[in-house]
């Protein structure tokens, strides 16, 4: 049994590749596994921001045309850089089992105190707004580029912070770089963050993947997901959404921001874990008319 595992070229990509990867072979020994890399095009454009250049699915269109021309079996994503719509021929086979969903600060190493006079590195409008809440008067600058770039571009000065997702800097081994993490309740994560994302060709014997699937994640991920697509969120929308899943009981928090932000709301909504998607889209719906 030959598995050929789709993923982009970044070093992070690569290790939340090799995860799934690890997990698979444990479960299915004899199965033969190989890695094949790529660059996509939001990898490729460095110099504007995603909503300028067609959203989160230049991180995938690569990828599901490997799929479709059968050079590779599965790919392996970060959950929050999905689009929301999938293609029926490309369904979403399993999540894994979630990390840190938490945004993290990170410093230049050395210092210990934010720098207001420089602004904060974050491309994502949804941690820009709620950063003006936790640091008034700071700007907010946007940043582009793999883990490695944007600490790169940290440390030569161009900006006083990062603000990353705790997940990524953990699976790089790059946890202790973390000045501090916001809490899920001070800054709402992406929908998905901490969570890998398996993708498949419609019609696949997917039993390889029970290995890779978590039950936790997969009900959180249909939550989240569900809130931001009822919302029509796409990769420059500052929507959010973070479920949490506890004895067959999910809590979603979501944040709703309307068009023109003059609007922002956030709310929260619990009930049987069965009713995940239902949740997301009514909690969606009741931030959206106020209620």
């Amino acid at each position: 049994m030959k598995i050929r595992v789709g993923s982009r070229e970044s070093r992070l990509a690569v290790i939340q590749s090799r995860m799934v990867m690890d997990a698979v072979a444990k479960a299915v020994p004899d199965a033969e596994l190989e890695l094949v890399t790529m660059k996509t095009t939001g990898d490729r454009i460095l110099n504007k921001t995603l909503d300028q250049i067609g959203g989160k699915g230049l991180f995938v269109k690569e990828l599901d045309q490997a799929l479709r021309d059968d050079r590779v079996d599965v790919t392996v994503h970060s959950l929050k850089d999905m689009p929301m719509e999938v293609p029926e021929d490309l369904p979403l086979a399993a999540f894994s089992r979630r990390e840190d969903p938490r945004d993290a600060l990170v410093l230049p190493e050395g210092v210990s105190e934010l720098d207001p006079s420089r602004p904060i590195g974050c491309s994502s409008r949804r941690r820009q707004l709620q950063l003006a809440a936790l640091f008034p008067g700071v700007e907010v600058k946007p940043v582009r580029g793999n883990v490695q770039t944007r600490l790169a571009k940290l440390e030569a000065g161009e900006y006083s912070a990062l603000v990353l997702a705790a997940a990524g800097l953990k699976r790089l081994g790059l946890e202790g770089r973390i000045h501090r993490y916001f809490s899920a309740e001070e800054m709402i994560p992406a929908a998905g963050q901490g969570i890998l994302a398996v993708q498949t060709r419609r019609g696949m014997d997917l039993s390889f993947l029970a290995a890779v699937a978590d039950e936790k994640a997969t009900v959180c991920a249909l939550a989240e997901r569900a809130f931001v697509r009822e919302l029509a969120g796409g990769c420059s929308s500052p929507v959010a959404a973070h479920a949490v899943v506890e004895q067959g009981t999910v809590t979603l928090t979501g944040l709703y921001v309307s068009p023109d932000e003059t609007v922002i709301r956030r709310g929260r909504i619990a009930g049987p874990k069965e009713e995940a998607e239902r949740m997301g889209q009514t909690l969606a719906r009741q931030l959206k008319e106020g209620e």
